[in-house]
Formats: structure tokens, sequence, C-alpha cells
């Protein structure tokens, strides 16, 4: 008697328990490299509950006067602050609104963390044309709240057509934080606010965020990822309505021939999950992310695109 194996197709509720699943396995895994993460701090073993601050690091009021290849958030900006920032007479975008959204469970504070170093160069080096500031990527309505209230010009509470179409709102973030930057870009698209552009950074899924279509209210977006480790990031972006939104592209970063400084994360973490921590500390991409933005502030085409790696189809 022969036996035929059987094929069964997957049911919606197999598809639903399936994500579940692996949203369960990243949050334990990216919950327990928060929780040893501050342990390992410059040999500081007892610093579970201390977030550093600038003053505690020694780091003075610049953030790029020095670098350190010991030092992986230093190192992350190292390209960054050999670039020569646009001169304020070439900016045309005035009053800049810059939201940054950290991983994990990372604090929006931490300054281990290249995307808080990154706002803070932003801050030194656009001081009368940036607002920029960080949040942790389960903070959404506080980041929301803050666009709006900036957005505010006037003070009166309530946003008129012209403070909304004067926004100019660029949004970062890696992994889950970059998740949580297209779902900020689509509540202000709720409420007919523009953003200027979206920067996705290894973008992990969030349960109840659509991270992979990028609204109709998005002018720019760029989606740079990996494929190695226990957490990657999503390979590829598109738009919701590609008349309104021009995706910059999905660019696939690699590591094995590349030495990326990942000590603001602890060994195991750095073991278990090392691609996606690199992309995070990874100077080229910080680099790239400058670029953009500062092409977003001049109004002017750049050549990210060409000088990221090849984009993936």
């Amino acid at each position: 008697m022969h036996l035929k194996s059987r094929k069964y197709k997957k049911t919606p509720e197999v598809c639903r328990a399936t994500r579940l699943r692996t949203y369960l396995v990243r949050s334990l895994v990216l919950a327990a490299i928060s929780l040893l993460q501050p342990c390992v701090l410059l040999g500081q073993a007892n610093a579970l509950n201390q977030t550093p601050t600038p003053a505690s690091l020694g780091i003075g009021p610049g953030i790029c006067p020095e670098f350190s290849s010991a030092d992986s958030g230093r190192e992350s900006l190292r390209l960054v602050c050999l670039r020569q920032p646009v001169s304020n007479e070439n900016i045309t975008a005035r009053n800049a609104i810059i939201i940054g959204f950290v991983g994990g469970f990372v604090r929006h504070d931490d300054i281990r963390h290249p995307e808080v170093r990154f706002a803070a160069y932003l801050r030194d080096s656009y001081p009368s044309v940036v607002h920029a500031e960080v949040f942790a990527n389960h903070d959404g309505k506080s980041a929301l709240r803050r666009v709006l209230q900036l957005l505010d010009t006037d003070g009166d509470g309530v946003l008129s057509w012209g403070e909304k179409q004067n926004a100019n709102i660029i949004i970062y973030g890696h992994s889950w934080g970059a998740s949580q930057a297209v779902t900020l870009a689509r509540s202000l698209g709720r409420l007919d606010i523009p953003v200027s552009l979206t920067i996705q950074v290894d973008s992990v899924h969030k349960p109840g965020h659509e991270d992979a279509v990028i609204p109709p209210n998005v002018r720019n977006a760029v989606n740079l990822y990996q494929t190695k480790g226990l957490i990657h990031g999503r390979p590829r972006i598109s738009a919701a309505d590609p008349d309104r939104t021009h995706i910059i592209g999905n660019f696939h970063m690699t590591y094995q021939d590349r030495h990326i400084n990942c000590d603001n994360y602890p060994w195991l973490a750095r073991h278990l999950n090392k691609p996606h921590h690199e992309i995070e500390n990874d100077p080229r991409v910080w680099a790239q992310i400058a670029s953009l933005i500062e092409s977003e502030l001049s109004k002017t085409n750049s050549a990210v695109e060409a000088s990221l790696s090849s984009p993936s189809k």
C-alpha cells in the first residue's frame, strides 16, 4: 500500500500563530540584550539601572571632537564628522523636525547608540535650522504629540493648513525603531501632514504596525537592511502611491569582510545577533543618512544612491 503525503494549506490562524511566535522570540532576544547591555559599559558591572549620559562618559558639548576605535558610539559617526555640514546660506528648509527612534528596549537618551549621538550631531551642526529629538520605539504617541507641538508655531493649539503644509519632517530609526518611524509617518498622514523623508535601518516588524508599505504623505523613503543573524531587517519597502512617494532604494548591506565595532552591546548579543548590531553601528550607514538629510535640508539631488550598495529588487 502506498501512502501519499498530504499537503496542508496554511490557514489564516496558522499564519497568525507563526507571526506571533516569531514576534515573541524576537521580543525575548531583544529584552535579554537590553537587560544585559548596561552591565558591560566601560567595565562597570553594576550599572544595570544607570543609563549613560554625555557627562558620565566625559563627552563635551560637541559630538565630533574626538574618536576612539574602542567606542562604537563615536566610531559609528566617524565618517559623518569628516563631512562638511551644509552652510546656512545653502539650506532652504527651515524649522526642520527630525525624529529618531532607537531599537529594541533601548532608552531614548542612551548615548552609546548612534541614533542618539546622530541627533546631537544634527543639533550641533544646524542649531538654527533643525530640531532633532530621539524617542524609544514604544513611545510613538509622545513623538507624535511633540511633532504636533513643534508644528503649532502660533501656539493656538490648532494646526492651520499653512502650518501643516510648511512641515519639514524627517524620521529615522533602527530595528523596531524603523518600524515605528513608518507608523509615525502614517499617523501624521491621517492628519494631512506631509513627511519629507523616512529612513529605515534593518526594520523589524512590530505587531499592529505596517513597515513594508510607505504611506502616501511621505515624499521620499529609503530602506537599508542586512539578511544575516537571528534578527534581520525587512528586505523591501514599497510605496502605497508611487506617484506621491519616491522609494530611493532597498539597500543590502553586508559585513562578511568588514569589521564593525559593536561594543555598545554585550558579548552575548554581539555573537547571537551581530549583523543586526553591525548595521546600526556602521559608519557608512550614518554617513549616507547624513547625506540624505542634508539633501532634504538644501533641497538638492543627492548622490547617495550611487555610493550605497546595489539596491535589492
